[in-house]
């Protein structure tokens, strides 16, 4: 394609010539429009398992996932895949692909699935107010144990590999998923909010769990996001230093100085090739140093 932004529909048609029309993940957010031709990475699923599953979850409810893995084998490291704000859209399922295309199993699931689909909402301002602020960490919590019980009861991840790693909301799930689960072994966030207003809803942010932590976290920051300024990201480096727990004290953040929030988002106009591709690396290394592979 060429270095000019592609409509949405032209989009929608790529990706379901090369993945099928799946009902997740095979299109992208409205609200996450324009997308970037030039720079969206496409991985294929030749070679994998890839697709829509089904997870009951705990209040016994039907939540769907996107799940790639490698298309033959087992005893597969297992990653959970948490969402941007946009759910799970195109890129997402296209990052569980790229950790199956390295021998993992991941899954994704649709955590606002309560609310509706939120890759149908057109603005960021009623994500905001309809999905995100009305979603509970705790009921993410239990979505995310419903999510990491279905792999292991797949018969083809070997549940006690178990990583999580997340984007933008995903990012700060991530922290607070590995404080909550024993199970992990290891967690990396991307660009996670750290400083949330405390609500019914969501009420710790990453710097509040450290002591909790059970595996450890590689954080990467972008230095020119102006939503999660560097005096919080400082804060949670001294919050992880001074927590007295091992799993926090092992942990990292990186900081990418001239990176802006979403540098991973290969389909936006915030996303930084080198920073990405760096960022990937280090994910891979961090999660293979940690016993996730």
């Amino acid at each position: 394609m060429d270095g000019d932004n592609i409509s949405f529909d032209q989009i929608v048609s790529r990706r379901r010539a090369l993945l099928g029309s799946a009902a997740l993940g095979t299109t992208f957010a409205l609200a996450a429009q324009p997308i970037q031709a030039q720079t969206m990475i496409v991985t294929p699923s030749d070679g994998l398992a890839a697709g829509t599953v089904q997870v009951k979850t705990k209040d016994g409810k039907e939540m769907m996932a996107y799940r790639a893995m490698p298309a033959s084998g087992t005893g597969f490291g297992t990653i959970l895949v948490v969402q941007e704000i946009f759910g799970v859209h195109a890129h997402i399922a296209d990052i569980c692909r790229r950790f199956a295309k390295v021998g993992y199993y991941a899954i994704a699931p649709d955590l606002y699935f309560r609310k509706g689909d939120a890759t149908k909402v057109s603005d960021i301002q009623t994500l905001m107010k309809d999905f995100v602020s009305q979603t509970p960490d705790e009921q993410v919590m239990n979505d995310l144990d419903s999510t990491a019980a279905f792999a292991k009861g797949e018969g083809k991840a070997d549940a006690t590999k178990l990583g999580i790693t997340g984007f933008c909301w995903g990012g700060r799930i991530a922290w607070l998923y590995d404080a909550h689960n024993p199970a992990i072994k290891a967690a990396v966030a991307w660009y996670g909010p750290l400083g949330y207003k405390p609500s019914a809803n969501t009420p710790n942010n990453p710097p509040d769990v450290v002591k909790q932590l059970h595996g450890p976290v590689l954080g990467l920051y972008g230095g020119a996001d102006p939503g999660i300024p560097q005096e919080q990201v400082e804060k949670m480096r001294a919050a992880l230093k001074d927590s007295g727990n091992p799993a926090a004290a092992k942990s990292q953040i990186h900081v990418y100085p001239d990176a802006p929030h979403a540098f991973n988002a290969d389909y936006r106009p915030s996303y930084r090739k080198e920073a990405a591709e760096d960022g990937w690396k280090r994910c891979l290394a961090w999660f293979k140093a940690n016993g996730v592979t």
